[in-house]
């Protein structure tokens, strides 16, 4: 079953709609390669300067790539908000067209724990929509 069939399936059976908000299922986290700087230190031990001034002095800066989780998240798509979908209906322009099973990309969801590992996502945080 895919992934879209099966959230329209769960969709159906969630008792609630809702206004505004999407009610998306986070899926995994996204892992990029992200660099970072990190200052080199030239002695382990702070030296006095001039001024009597106990201090480390860094030399050189090295960058070091790590694997992380991405700032943005993927989830699907399990209901539309009702102002959503009275807009599609109309004739009011709506930049994307998102549907239940959709995946979308988006920065920032509120956890919804009235139905478990859910979240709400407000239609301007999403940033896209995978097809």
């Amino acid at each position: 079953m895919d992934q879209s069939q099966l959230a329209n399936d769960l969709s159906d059976k969630i008792e609630y709609d809702f206004n505004r908000e999407f009610l998306v299922k986070p899926l995994e986290p996204v892992m990029v390669k992200k660099e970072f700087n990190k200052q080199v230190a030239e002695s382990e031990k702070p030296t006095k300067d001039e001024n009597g001034i106990e201090a480390i002095d860094y030399k050189d800066v090295e960058t070091e790539v790590k694997e992380v989780e991405s700032d943005f998240k993927r989830g699907v798509v399990l209901k539309v908000p009702h102002e959503y979908k009275q807009q599609l209906e109309g004739d009011k322009y709506i930049p994307m067209d998102i549907k239940v099973g959709d995946v979308i990309v988006y920065k920032y969801g509120k956890w919804f724990d009235l139905l478990k590992d859910t979240q709400l996502v407000p239609v301007y945080d999403i940033v896209a929509v995978s097809r």
